[in-house]
């Protein structure tokens, strides 16, 4: 997915017609495009921001069946789950899901039976369909041999813990790959392209009205049907439509086709943050899952940090860049702290992200009690809507929505992405039992061989093929040492990367893996970039100015007390691709 790439695929959507147009490049989006690629059908996909900006680089980077939603009694969702994380684990995608081990600490005596069952459930569950393979049963431990695993819990009310397994992974990624899986079954994929109208004609949506966030040129991309996955903005889409004049397929201005509540999906936005802090700040080898009154607490070990998360809070403000408030870190601080020897301190905190999750809404829910189901719907002739679920699922619900546009577009033939694995999965396997050699072949360290198998998969083989041609390409960079600069160059060349945000909060992690938060890196991989894509000074400058500015922006709004304030403070940082700076350009919807 080069910039010649882009260049090529923009120049499609304003030629040809496609069967799927998909709105929305987090993993639903991409999902939906792989599935639609994978049989056959002519795909495009527009993304306003990045490929997974929103929710989908937000989570907690767990792909998990669920084990709270057993105790709500909703074990379909439970099962669907566990098969689909047993399906990337094992066949779709190897090289960026792997095991991780949690403890559930015990402190009263009825939790051992109780916790118990669920967890036994859990694990007949995973195993009864097949799907279990590859992660260990799970395994009672007494007092000591919880705090074997994880010393830094407190001992004063430990009784001991069972311990289980799941998945993990990095999200952001794992949406940039299915994107690059769907782009080579020949989907036309752009992001900085955001939907600014609805084209219809009469009462039947035949496309959408695009701005490219880079040249501001606007254009149609026309299609046979349209999806909407575009998760917290969903309701945007029925407002879209029904609220809002556009043009018809004619050309000529339209009028709102109904008065009223427009028919669709009604979306609420919970709001999840997370925090990372450094792994010597807590002694441990596993996770933890923790119950508060309000949600799920965990503690995940990500590399060379923890990830503790998460909240579970309404969010009505904006939804591009939802802030975390101080409120919010001392929320999860002090849950965290009443399990740990040793408390953790607003000067432990490295990284802090917030996301939002769509949550399928009724009229009085708390967004805790809301279902995490997801629906497909079709509001207009023409025009699907795909929102809800989780991020574990995403495959299933690809297939449904997609499914059902398959219904306008005869012979169309069955989802098969249970049997598609994703870019750099064939050939994990065989490259990481050589590992060893690899390194040798690339004078190379085997860590550093490891470290790109399991972000790249097989494909890892071409950033060290960079690396080859230019020794200076494996220089890690300055102020995140654990990422070589080939990453860097790899990223603009073959990923999409379009800008210096895009790279350090999503094509890596540095934005919240160091202390920094990617200020000190940010120089160097802004000139590795601009050495692809051909940027000059000004524009190098500009970048680094944007994500200066936007990283300031967010430790601000991580002192402010409450939403509001906190919201005000992210949004005094500009969005680099120009949202609020241009006049005719507001806040992204898509």
């Amino acid at each position: 997915m080069s910039a010649d790439r882009r260049t090529a695929d923009l120049a499609r959507m304003r030629d040809e017609t496609f069967d799927v147009l998909i709105i929305g490049g987090g993993v639903t989006g991409a999902g939906a495009a792989l599935d639609a690629a994978s049989r056959g059908l002519s795909v495009a996909l527009v993304e306003a921001r990045d490929y997974a900006s929103g929710t989908s680089s937000r989570s907690s980077k767990l792909i998990h069946g669920g084990l709270r939603y057993l105790e709500q009694l909703e074990f379909p969702l439970v099962h669907e789950a566990l098969r689909e994380r047993g399906l990337l684990l094992t066949r779709l995608a190897p090289h960026l899901v792997r095991p991780v081990p949690f403890l559930v600490p015990l402190t009263k005596w009825f939790e051992r039976p109780y916790y118990g069952a669920g967890v036994a459930l859990y694990d007949a569950m995973s195993a009864a369909g097949g799907y279990g393979r590859g992660l260990p049963w799970h395994r009672h431990l007494s007092r000591r041999g919880a705090h074997r695993l994880f010393p830094g819990l407190a001992e004063d009310t430990l009784r001991g813990a069972i311990r289980y397994f799941d998945g993990q992974v990095d999200d952001a990624r794992y949406v940039l790959t299915l994107a690059r899986s769907a782009a080579s079954y020949g989907a036309a994929i752009a992001t900085s392209t955001r939907v600014v109208g609805i084209i219809r004609d009469a009462r039947e949506v035949t496309g959408v009205r695009v701005r490219d966030m880079e040249s501001r040129a606007e254009f149609d991309v026309r299609a046979r049907t349209v999806i909407a996955a575009t998760g917290v903005w969903s309701d945007d889409i029925s407002e879209m439509i029904h609220g809002s004049t556009g043009r018809t397929a004619s050309g000529n201005t339209r009028d709102p086709i109904a008065s009223g509540n427009a028919p669709g999906l009604r979306v609420r936005a919970s709001k999840g943050i997370h925090l990372l802090v450094p792994r010597s700040v807590i002694s441990g080898d596993v996770g933890l899952i923790l119950r508060t009154e309000k949600s799920v607490l965990f503690v995940i070990p990500w590399g060379g940090h923890w990830i503790i998360g998460t909240t579970d809070t309404d969010w009505n403000l904006d939804r591009a860049h939802p802030a975390a408030s101080s409120v919010d870190i001392d929320y999860l601080l002090e849950h965290v702290n009443t399990v740990l020897e040793r408390p953790i301190r607003h000067s432990d905190i490295e990284g802090v992200y917030a996301g939002l999750r769509p949550l399928l809404a009724g009229e009085s829910e708390m967004s805790s009690k809301l279902s995490r189901e997801h629906a497909v719907v079709e509001p207009m002739l023409g025009l699907m809507l795909v929102a809800g679920g989780k991020y574990t699922t995403y495959r299933v619900m690809a297939r449904d929505v997609i499914d059902h546009a398959a219904r306008r577009l005869p012979g169309t033939p069955a989802s098969r992405t249970d049997q598609v694995p994703l870019a750099g999965a064939d050939g994990f396997h065989a490259a990481w039992a050589h590992r060893a050699a690899i390194a040798a072949r690339h004078g190379v360290t085997v860590g550093v061989v490891e470290h790109l198998l399991e972000r790249y998969g097989a494909l890892a083989l071409e950033i060290l093929s960079l690396v080859d041609g230019d020794p200076e390409l494996g220089r890690p960079l300055p102020g995140a040492p654990e990422y070589l600069g080939a990453e860097i160059h790899y990223a603009a060349l073959a990923e999409g990367a379009l800008h210096l945000d895009d790279v350090l909060t999503r094509r890596t992690r540095i934005s919240i893996e160091t202390p920094h938060r990617g200020t000190e890196t940010a120089p160097a991989v802004a000139a590795l970039m601009g050495a692809v894509l051909g940027w000059d000074d000004v524009t190098r400058e500009r970048e680094i100015e944007h994500y200066l500015t936007r990283v300031a922006a967010e430790r601000e709004s991580q002192r402010k007390p409450d939403d509001r304030t906190a919201d005000a403070a992210r949004l005094g940082a500009p969005d680099v691709r120009g949202y609020g700076a241009d006049p005719a350009v507001t806040a992204p919807l898509f």
